[in-house]
């Protein structure tokens, strides 16, 4: 038996010291004649301290206790097995864009690695039409659309069978005169249903060009719509959105419509109105059952075919026609695909909940992501008010998100930690998720997972894989709180529809707030000078213009709109104020577009100080006012009404919700706070609300006074609280 070196220089520590000095230290390769049994004497007849300490000790503990210290060695070794670990992002996070030689002040992506911009990820995917097909492949047949009645569990429709309807419905379509190609606009006004994307399908299939229609665009901007894309045939999912078409065609403000298609059942009655006006009205089981029967070969689009118009709702004056190609799309698309193929991709496994409009360009790109990887889409019922049941009944994996839903749920979480313990639970489990988050780690098996996240993520099905967020400014710290709950890539993204959807993105393994990403691998970015608001390009800030393979062809029939966005190098001017941070990535500070002057010449933004004001805890939404004629700014404050009665209640102030809104002392209180948070954010004085009412009604889509992407109409909101406002300014004394 060999002893090892230690127990040999042990050995000549215990040995008396002539002995010791009469042997030097062995070599390493010698062999010493002693058995097994005689070295274990030897150790302990020489009491080598550690040795027999440990084991005299571990002889004294009772069997329990050994068990305990297993246990504890079993759970260090787990731990060390399973520890989370930060994502590996697939750049460098501290320079994720980079400018470009040829473009001054441009940057782009670090991920674009050839020259060119992307145009396509996958090879066999160059259309819309494209999508479908790989999807079907992919899935093998697998379901594709689903949808539920009240209280009943989700039914599908799989790939082929979306597909078939889909060539059914464009033939059914020839049976009435219409004709394939890209000069044959469609019309579809209709909620997020199966059916919407059957008819989306058919168009492709077809080389057909999708126009959606929305009901907060209002009659007038229907009629609009109609006209100005010379639509003749409209889907409709129910009587009521077509008897808003028919209404428009017997008033003679849509007379070049010719056939409404509905897809629920409806009366006679409509159908006779519809003959006298000299418009088919049919039920879209008829136009299935005729394409059946006269089915036509299908007559897929090219890359450079327009594919959807999309009308932005605007803030002022008609909507305008986005025309997007299938190589815009297609584009965006793939762009998204790159960024995140690192740390997630679609599988057939995913279930994708369908509840943001398809009429915006946002909520169609997402499900694009969907179908070309044979995954699901599930659709809400079409009341919002269901949607958390849906959700509960679907469990989806992929779950995109606007600011507006984001802030209630940060709201409504905030709110139930009603007692002093809960709130420091909760402000404890988000501090270290947090610090996780800036490690680069993201997961949802944590202790504080566990212990208060777990009843969040059940509330979304317990499944999210993926989240995005755009269309609208979101707080850094409901951002922040929301990914560190969740617990799942979060990605926010910023755009427009003129670039199809999004232009810049967060990478994975950023997981910071504040900003929205680098450029997309499809496309550049740069800021141009604002020089009236003293932005400029060479100190990193100005307006944000993009060029790249997802920007759009330009207005439909409004060359005059198409000259103001699209400059004659093919730049997209979005009309906000952006700035580069040291890593490459951008941050919106501020917007150009609604920017006025105060009576003695100073420039106002009053998006950038309503972003700021919304941070004050009992502030819901936020109305800036100001003009040429006033010295400064009043505003017009909607209250949490979640919020309100609690914080007012630490002031003493009691009463309703109605009674809060008119209680002279709690606005005060909210005016200062706002004073405050703009003070902190750095705003100037003539920046800051003199006055403010209290409103006890929301700014919603339904009222008029807010887009459908939840932006606010100034001019509608001027207008509808001109009383208060002149109020305002005649009490003010500055």
């Amino acid at each position: 038996m060999m002893l090892p070196r230690m127990v040999m220089k042990r050995l000549k520590t215990n040995l008396p010291a002539q002995q010791a000095n009469l042997h030097p230290e062995p070599q390493p390769e010698r062999e010493f004649p002693f058995t097994t049994m005689q070295a274990s004497d030897l150790v302990t007849h020489l009491r080598i301290p550690e040795l027999w300490e440990v084991r005299q000790f571990v002889r004294s503990l009772p069997p329990s206790a050994l068990i305990g210290i297993g246990t504890i060695a079993a759970l260090i070794a787990y731990w060390y097995a399973t520890r989370p670990k930060p994502q590996k992002p697939p750049c460098d996070l501290t320079m994720q864009s980079v400018e470009v030689e040829s473009a001054e002040f441009a940057r782009k992506s670090v991920l674009l690695k050839q020259r060119d911009m992307i145009t396509s990820y996958y090879v066999d995917v160059k259309t819309l039409y494209d999508v479908m097909q790989r999807g079907l492949i992919v899935s093998n047949n697998g379901p594709c659309l689903g949808s539920r009645s009240p209280n009943q569990p989700y039914q599908w429709i799989a790939y082929r069978e979306v597909i078939s309807r889909a060539e059914h419905v464009g033939s059914g379509l020839f049976t009435r005169g219409y004709r394939p190609g890209n000069n044959q606009f469609i019309g579809i006004f209709a909620q997020n249903r199966p059916e919407w994307v059957i008819i989306e399908q058919a168009c492709y299939t077809y080389s057909m060009v999708m126009v959606p229609l929305y009901d907060t665009l209002g009659d007038e901007a229907i009629s609009y719509i109609l006209n100005k894309a010379d639509i003749a045939v409209v889907f409709c999912d129910t009587q009521a959105r077509a008897e808003a078409v028919l209404y428009g065609v017997e008033s003679k403000q849509t007379p070049d419509v010719k056939t409404i298609i509905i897809m629920d059942p409806f009366g006679a009655e409509l159908k006779q109105r519809g003959i006298q006006s000299g418009v088919e009205i049919v039920s879209l089981k008829t136009i299935e059952y005729a394409g059946r029967d006269q089915k036509w070969k299908p007559k897929p689009p090219q890359p450079g075919d327009l594919a959807v118009i999309c009308f932005t709702s605007g803030t002022t004056g008609n909507p305008k026609g986005a025309m997007l190609t299938h190589r815009n799309i297609i584009a965006n698309f793939s762009a998204f695909v790159q960024v995140t193929e690192g740390q997630w991709v679609a599988s057939p496994a995913d279930i994708h909940i369908s509840y943001l409009p398809l009429a915006h360009m946002f909520e169609r790109l997402v499900q694009i992501v969907v179908l070309c990887h044979g995954a699901r889409i599930g659709f809400f019922q079409g009341d919002i008010r269901l949607l958390m049941d849906d959700i509960k009944v679907l469990r989806p994996t992929i779950f995109p998100v606007v600011p507006r839903l984001l802030n209630r749920m940060y709201d409504k979480i905030h709110s139930q930690a009603s007692s002093f313990i809960k709130r420091w639970i909760l402000q404890l489990a988000t501090w270290r998720k947090t610090a996780e988050l800036r490690k680069g780690i993201m997961r949802r098996n944590s202790i504080w997972d566990t212990l208060v996240f777990r009843k969040i993520q059940d509330s979304l099905g317990g499944r999210v894989r993926l989240m995005v967020t755009g269309a609208a400014p979101v707080s850094e710290t409901v951002l922040t709180f929301i990914r560190a709950a969740v617990g799942c890539q979060f990605y926010e993204g910023y755009g427009q529809t003129e670039c199809t959807a999004g232009c810049s993105m967060t990478i994975p393994g950023d997981w910071s707030a504040g900003h929205v990403g680098a450029p997309m691998p499809c496309n550049l970015i740069k800021l141009v000078d604002v020089e009236e608001m003293n932005y400029f390009a060479r100190e990193g800030e100005g307006e944000i213009c993009v060029k790249g393979t997802n920007v759009f062809r330009g207005y439909l029939k409004d060359s005059e709109k198409t000259a103001e966005a699209l400059d004659n190098h093919g730049w997209l001017h979005t009309g906000d104020i952006g700035k580069w941070l040291p890593n490459g990535t951008l941050k919106i500070i501020d917007r150009k577009k609604h920017i006025f002057k105060l009576a003695q010449g100073e420039y106002i933004a009053p998006e950038k100080i309503e972003n700021i004001y919304v941070r004050s805890e009992p502030v819901a939404q936020v109305f800036v006012h100001g003009d040429s004629l006033q010295a400064f700014l009043v505003g017009i404050v909607v209250p949490d009404p979640e919020v309100l009665p609690a914080w007012a209640q630490k002031r003493n102030i009691t009463g309703t919700f109605e009674e809060l809104c008119k209680n002279k002392v709690l606005k005060d209180a909210i005016l200062a706070d706002l004073t405050r948070i703009g003070k902190e954010a750095g705003l100037k004085s003539f920046e800051q609300v003199k006055d403010i009412i209290l409103y006890p009604e929301m700014f919603t889509v339904q009222n008029g006074l807010l887009t459908p992407t939840f932006k606010a109409k100034r001019p509608q909101l001027k207008i509808f609280f001109r009383s208060q406002i002149a109020e305002l300014y005649k009490n003010v004394t500055v």
